[in-house]
């Protein structure tokens, strides 16, 4: 088409080309960082929501329908990746299948998805770590530990209202910091972290796999109770909508490409490996969880973890389960605020966004204006805004994306047959359909407002694309 707005970029498949990025992430490091950002707010916290409120003991059901549905748009992640160097995940892919209006409209989703995450999970954070403190005999004055005006108790009994949640501040900075000193030092810390929760996680569930209640199980699948969601096979299906914020740890892996020693054959394993992995340990844990506590008491429970603990009469792993979980929303926070990093990287080198973007530290090589940015706005986020609700909201931009992935496979395959591609999926168009159809599913089963809000941001990424990209894009000077 001759509109800018449909105009797609060309395929390189150079892994040799230099971003000016260190390429110092092998196969281990990136499994490592994605399952450090897949295990993290969705199992602390989704879990039991998803269980009480939508699909019971077969929340299980659910974590193993979005880990399928993953793993179909996984493979199809891993064709693109092998195909283009370039980071910037589902953005570059687009751009190279649909036109630049379509990327543009991925990577202003791709950003509010991780910019949303970092702030809810930052916050989530503060929680957990204010109780661990307290544990330990530290108080924090309170109004430094919710949105402001949300009116909390000082210890001589006034309310007053809060002025903001500055622990969710704290740890953004602070892994913020540790970002822009360089991949190398931060993913060593990240590895070792990473460690520590999958250590506390198997150890919470074997000590707790004892106390299961079987008839805690029955019914596995709760009737439906008249309302689409609540139960019955589409309660099933909107936990599994809910549950692809639980998985977005394999999408963050190929926002690295550029920073990736062998980022053709080694992304499309991470992303595999990654699936697996997380996808045991989710539907090991949700099976405990709902064997161990009733679903209907979990309805409305904001820490599950501590729930099934409590009842399992293992008191002394409390420390543990928050010391893992503190450590577990940290590697949480390094894959998204390292993936939004890198999108706009990349974006801005497309020339759709300022090249301030795009500007690495002369030591470091790493993205330290974006990084600084983005911690900028995501601890106002964190600190001002009671924003735990949007989680759905990083859900459907997910799925968003992968719907994208899946098409874009056939449609380069048509497009750009002769393109080298280093891994390839099987069985044909077989894969990216049932990608399609799944996502698609499981995007339908997602709530009105959820929708609503999607569509707003995306419209406000229209007029900022008129009124910056659509002019500014490195194509328009081809086109000229």
């Amino acid at each position: 088409m001759s509109s800018p707005l449909w105009r797609t970029k060309p395929i390189q498949s150079d892994f040799s080309s230099s971003s000016g990025l260190k390429r110092v992430l092998g196969r281990w490091q990136l499994i490592a960082l994605g399952v450090g950002v897949t295990i993290g707010a969705g199992l602390f916290s989704l879990t039991g929501v998803a269980a009480g409120q939508n699909a019971g003991p077969g929340v299980t059901l659910s974590y193993i329908i979005a880990a399928i549905t993953c793993g179909f748009a996984g493979l199809c992640y891993g064709e693109l990746a092998s195909m283009m160097p370039s980071g910037g995940s589902a953005y570059t892919y687009s751009y190279a299948a649909f036109g630049e209006i379509i990327a543009w409209m991925i990577g202003w989703d791709l950003v509010l998805e991780y910019t949303i995450g970092a702030a809810a999970v930052a916050s989530s954070w503060s929680g957990y770590m204010t109780s661990l403190l307290s544990d330990w005999g530290i108080q924090i004055d309170p109004r430094l530990l919710a949105p402001p005006m949300t009116p909390v108790h000082l210890t001589d009994g006034t309310v007053v209202p809060a002025w903001f949640n500055a622990p969710a501040v704290f740890i953004l900075i602070i892994v913020t910091a540790l970002l822009m000193r360089g991949m190398s030092e931060s993913t060593k810390i990240n590895n070792v972290v990473v460690f520590l929760k999958i250590a506390v996680i198997t150890l919470v569930t074997i000590a707790c796999a004892k106390y299961i209640n079987v008839s805690n199980y029955h019914p596995f699948v709760p009737q439906n109770q008249g309302e689409f969601g609540h139960f019955g096979f589409s309660g099933v299906m909107r936990a599994a909508g809910m549950a692809f914020f639980a998985y977005i740890g394999f999408d963050i892996i190929s926002t690295t490409a550029q920073d990736s020693k062998n980022p053709a054959k080694d992304l499309p394993v991470a992303m595999i490996a990654t699936l697996v992995i997380c996808a045991l340990v989710y539907a090991g844990f949700s099976l405990v969880l709902t064997g161990v506590v009733n679903y209907q008491e979990l309805a409305n429970d904001p820490s599950p973890v501590a729930t099934v603990v409590n009842t399992a009469h293992a008191a002394w792993l409390h420390n543990f389960v928050k010391m893992g979980i503190a450590a577990g929303y940290i590697s949480v926070l390094f894959g998204l605020l390292l993936g939004q990093a890198r999108v706009f990287l990349v974006m801005s080198q497309d020339g759709l966004l300022p090249k301030v973007f795009s500007k690495l530290n002369p030591k470091t090589r790493t993205p330290w204006t974006s990084h600084a940015m983005f911690c900028v706005i995501t601890s106002i986020f964190a600190a001002v805004l009671p924003i735990g609700e949007l989680g759905s909201m990083t859900s459907i931009g997910t799925i968003f994306a992968f719907i994208l992935v899946c098409i874009g496979v056939p449609v380069l395959r048509l497009r750009a047959p002769d393109a080298e591609r280093r891994f390839k999926v099987p069985g044909g168009v077989i894969i990216p359909v049932l990608g399609v159809v799944f996502c698609g599913v499981s995007m339908a089963s997602l709530d009105k407002m959820t929708w609503v809000r999607l569509l707003i941001w995306l419209a406000l990424g229209l007029v900022v694309y008129a009124c910056y990209g659509k002019k500014r894009s490195a194509l328009s000077s081809v086109d000229k």
